[in-house]
């Protein structure tokens, strides 16, 4: 059962509710004062002695005495990373995990792990509309809707003594949410754009002022924009119908999904792998002519999954000349063979997914090669890559690639008469998380996290390394928790507030335990599982856990996620953006690091 400890006496300068003065004992029996004056005499002198044989305390994987701590030992302090604490009213940024990119710190060159959470001075002060990671490079949106980039990825080759900030590459285009890729950042503004630029400086160039994307209306034709680096917008190739805009994005590998407010659902193929195995849901669409000087001309192409092409590639265990012949199908059409897939404009547009074509979607979500969306109903359709089953079709469906969208059952294993409809889909790398909803006709509800896919590292949650899981299994620790509610009188269950998987294999959630905290202030509790090679688990440990746990630093108890109203919130250039905000914090679990930012509620 999970045990919620009281939340009313919290410290007002720590970021999570601090421990009672007294500790228990392993045994559990509270430690108290020595009685006998000849006992605490002995017992001084034996501490006095311990501490002195102890002083310098050796962790298993640290270097030995008397050898210099590596430069990337996580108890350096160099003034970028201080311990969690400090000032109720100031929004930090909390980081932990590698910093090998300067991506959770880029002023602590020096730093190349972190092993529990530690606080960035580099976002001080700042709340930001959305912020997403990438191995070597991240980019973040602050208040006024601008973009920012930064990371060694980011910058290039260029010296450790280089000021590696978050540099501005986007102004004034309202950008509200952003996703990243290994090349590429994609950003969304209010008004329904979408924009794309490059995740690399030498790709970036100077670009002209043009008309900024408000919600209402542009201000740029009045006196123009200031120039930032080079970006071109992607739009629909089918035409939207009056009002309706593009309100969701999410990115995987080589695609990006997006949805309309309409309930229509897109895919622009990013490079000429965006269809390996099926993650677009279709073959066939068009570019941009690169021979033509208009952009009016189109050139017709074709991507081809691996598993159409070559449906025998992995039947195999030696290697197999390919087939001579003149009706081989090949991964990519000819006239896409000599085309450069690098530039920004090698895909102008959207394409309608033909399968889902009058199906209502209220959520997309993509995994490095596979894609989801979730019906107005609570259904989950998915297709994509199935190696690991992250699809979730089940053990009976052994295929590794799902070309056209199918519908993962989540009712398996439920009595009759139960209902069951997913109300939340969270997916990264070669996981995929469902939180669903079940009802059997009594007043108490119960809410499950399923998950599916590669396991190997613990990511399922479910106590097990399984490096394939078809079927959705229940991730334990998260499922079916229940309070009592006053309100209604019966229990109630406590859902996921919201849930981060990152593409390395590890999970961030946080349980929505403050909407119904009472009186005092509450918090979300957060957990972390999965892949801990980086110590991006925040435990200090490097080993992989496979079970839910709640982050508890030295400092005090466990990790709870606020929600509050900011009195000053800045921009990333240092300016006063808006006075008495209601931000939250909200986890980001990254590439081998996990971060926790302020955002604007």
């Amino acid at each position: 059962m999970f045990r919620r400890r009281t939340i009313t006496a919290l410290n007002s300068r720590r970021w999570f509710s601090h421990r009672s003065g007294l500790r228990r004992s392993p045994t559990g029996l509270v430690r108290g004062v020595a009685v006998a004056t000849s006992v605490a005499a002995a017992a001084a002198a034996t501490t006095v002695a311990f501490q002195q044989a102890i002083a310098g305390s050796i962790h298993s994987d640290s270097a030995p005495p008397g050898v210099p701590a590596a430069a990337g030992s996580s108890r350096v302090n160099p003034g970028a990373i201080v311990k969690v604490g400090g000032d109720e009213e100031e929004l930090r940024l909390l980081v932990w995990g590698s910093n090998r990119s300067r991506i959770i710190s880029p002023d602590a060159s020096d730093v190349t792990q972190i092993r529990t959470p530690a606080v960035a001075s580099f976002l001080q002060d700042v709340a930001l509309r959305d912020l997403a990671v990438h191995a070597t490079h991240a980019v973040c949106v602050d208040g006024r809707g601008d973009v920012y980039q930064w990371g060694d990825g980011f910058f290039g080759q260029r010296s450790a003594s280089d000021n590696r900030k978050p540099v501005l590459t986007l102004q004034g285009k309202n950008i509200t949410r952003v996703q990243v890729t290994e090349s590429r950042v994609f950003a969304l503004s209010a008004s329904g754009k979408v924009y794309v630029i490059s995740a690399q400086t030498p790709q970036q160039s100077a670009s002209a002022p043009t008309p900024s994307s408000t919600l209402w209306w542009g201000t740029g034709w009045l006196w123009g924009e200031k120039a930032g680096a080079q970006h071109s917008e992607i739009v629909p190739a089918q035409t939207l119908a009056w009002g309706e805009r593009i309100i969701s994005i999410a990115a995987g590998r080589d695609h990006l999904l997006a949805l309309t407010s309409s309930g229509r659902t897109f895919v622009h193929p990013i490079t000429k792998n965006a269809n390996t195995h099926g993650q677009l849901g279709f073959r066939k669409f068009d570019i941009p002519d690169p021979s033509s000087e208009t952009s009016a001309s189109r050139l017709h192409v074709e991507l081809t999954p691996r598993a159409v092409t070559d449906p025998y590639s992995r039947s195999s265990r030696y290697a197999r000349e390919s087939s001579s012949s003149a009706t081989a199908l090949l991964p990519v059409s000819e006239n896409l063979i000599g085309v450069d897939d690098t530039n920004l404009k090698f895909s102008d547009r959207f394409f309608e997914v033909p399968a889902l074509r009058g199906v209502r979607i209220v959520q997309i979500a993509a995994g490095s090669r596979c894609s989801f969306v979730r019906t107005d109903t609570g259904r989950v359709l998915g297709w994509g890559a199935n190696d690991y089953g992250q699809i979730g079709l089940g053990g009976n469906v052994t295929f590794d690639t799902i070309t056209v969208p199918t519908e993962v059952v989540l009712w398996r294993g439920t009595l009759s008469g139960t209902r069951t409809q997913c109300i939340d889909m969270n997916v990264g790398g070669d996981l995929a998380f469902f939180t669903v909803e079940r009802v059997d006709g009594t007043a108490i509800r119960n809410v499950e996290v399923l998950s599916c896919g590669n396991g190997q590292y613990g990511g399922l949650g479910n106590a097990l390394f399984n490096n394939a899981q078809s079927v959705p299994v229940r991730t334990k620790a998260v499922s079916g928790l229940v309070e009592f509610s006053e309100k209604t009188n019966n229990l109630q269950p406590i859902e996921p507030h919201a849930l981060s998987v990152s593409p390395d294999g590890h999970v961030l959630l946080a349980l929505d335990t403050h909407s119904r905290a009472g009186p005092g202030r509450g918090g979300r509790d957060l957990l972390a599982w999965g892949t801990n090679y980086d110590y991006q688990v925040g435990n200090g440990k490097r080993a992989s856990i496979a079970v839910p746990t709640t982050l508890e630093p030295e400092e005090g108890d466990r990790i709870m996620l606020r929600k509050r109203r900011a009195k000053v919130v800045r921009d990333l250039r240092g300016g006063v953006w808006r006075r008495g905000v209601d931000i939250e914090q909200v986890a980001i679990a990254g590439y081998g690091n996990s971060l926790v930012y302020w955002r604007i509620a």
